[in-house]
């Protein structure tokens, strides 16, 4: 995992696959954006070369929605491929997330809109 800091938000780069074994990487970025508290924009989970995601991923991917939305802030997908969309729809997750074409577009989209959902 690769993280970027951008002068609207961060972005997450997440490679190969989210699972038990990697989602500690996750963990530690999410709590350190955490860290840096109101105001500091939105996160962007770049899933361009996410080949694969499983519930530990899932789970980890909520806490950081959800402690973002704690702060006001928002975390939103990007380019998502197809298999792991297919687990975010069977979920229903892609109900919660703000999924946009790419991180650009992500980052454009600004602060949190009052469309966006929080999962409490």
């Amino acid at each position: 995992m690769q993280v970027t800091q951008e002068p609207r938000g961060a972005v997450f780069v997440l490679r190969g696959e989210l699972d038990f074994e990697s989602v500690v990487q996750l963990h530690e970025a999410g709590e350190k954006e955490l860290a840096r508290g109101r105001g500091a924009g939105s996160v962007v989970a770049d899933c361009s070369a996410l080949a694969f995601c499983d519930s530990s991923g899932i789970g980890a991917l909520l806490r950081l929605f959800q402690g973002l939305a704690a702060q006001g802030r928002v975390l939103r997908l990007a380019a998502v491929p197809d298999p792991v969309a297919r687990l975010f729809s069977l979920t229903g997750l892609d109900q919660i997330f703000a999924v946009h074409a790419d991180a650009d577009q992500a980052l454009a989209a600004g602060p949190a809109q009052t469309n966006e959902r929080q999962v409490t």
